[in-house]
């Protein structure tokens, strides 16, 4: 199985036809789920995972299509497609939040604390939009909504965002390019996000590049969906009113300052009681400040 978080145990939840997932349970009382990013694996939370069980059930997953879970087909995921089964994408933040709220019913919690750190974080939003009864606390890490994302990736300041335009093509050319050099070009986002090297030892730099290395059709077709199904959910929702209820939290890096936007602003539109902070790490906060980020969490659930 590879690297394993210290004192956690480990198991294969099944969460949907034909898709389990591998997860790590450690702690008691009050639940919270950990939702990873990308190019990662649930270790990347192995540093706040470990604080927050002394007082808390806590969570964490592998992601459909990441790590040890299950990668299904990806099917018909554009959604801009006429012929596409929208609701059905395999790799829909629809379908992976469903995925965590099955997840954590089947550990017998039906209400739980959700944090996500980038595309974690896509699939915890979508969480607390499409199951408010079930979410109590949500905290998104260093990303914006799927539909404001796009709104404002324009202009040479997208080229930092690159990836995200190569993984929205059709299924076929973007696949065999990173398949090409998947350490090169997993690595690249490793070494380009992080605020501190020294923080992903290379361990678990290791196990990331491996993770990913089998991973590429179920990775791309993740971001693929971002550039089609899941910008018409987040566009109905907006069109629908529909808002986040939940006490939310919001960390980010000064986002704002490099692409021309207020990143505050564009989370106040979604969420009700939202505390949005910019922080001074680097992307992987989770791993470069774990105990400025457990306290933020534990600040959330006391709201």
């Amino acid at each position: 199985m590879g690297l394993l978080i210290p004192g956690f145990d480990y198991r294969r939840v099944p969460v949907a036809d034909g898709v389990s997932l591998n997860v790590a349970v450690a702690g008691s009382g009050s639940p919270l789920v950990l939702l990873h990013g990308f190019p990662q694996t649930h270790l990347m939370w192995r540093h706040v995972a470990a604080d927050l069980a002394a007082d808390h059930t806590v969570i964490c997953p592998d992601l459909r299509g990441y790590g040890a879970s299950d990668k299904p087909a990806a099917g018909t995921d554009t959604g801009t497609d006429a012929t596409a089964d929208a609701e059905g994408a395999a790799y829909a933040k629809r379908t992976m939040a469903a995925d965590i709220v099955a997840l954590a019913r089947a550990l017998g919690h039906d209400r739980f604390a959700l944090a996500g750190h980038d595309r974690g974080a896509l699939v915890a939003f979508r969480a607390g939009l499409d199951h408010p009864a079930a979410i109590t606390h949500l905290a998104c890490l260093d990303v914006l909504p799927t539909l404001d994302m796009w709104d404002v990736m324009r202009g040479t300041t997208a080229a930092v965002g690159f990836h995200l335009f190569l993984m929205a093509q059709p299924p076929g050319l973007p696949e065999r390019m990173i398949a090409a050099c998947p350490d090169d070009f997993f690595g690249h986002f490793l070494d380009l996000w992080a605020g501190d090297p020294g923080a992903i030892p290379a361990e678990v730099r290791t196990a990331y590049l491996d993770a990913c290395r089998a991973a590429v059709p179920s990775i791309v077709a993740d971001y693929r969906a971002s550039a089609g199904v899941d910008v018409d959910h987040d566009r109905a929702d907006r069109d629908a009113g529909r808002r986040l209820t939940m006490p939310v939290t919001v960390l980010q890096q000064d986002w704002g300052a490099a692409l021309g936007y207020d990143a505050a602003a564009v989370w106040r539109a979604w969420a009700d009681d939202l505390e949005h902070r910019t922080v001074g790490y680097g992307h992987f906060m989770a791993e470069e400040a774990p105990a400025d980020i457990a306290e933020h969490l534990r600040e959330l659930l006391a709201r």
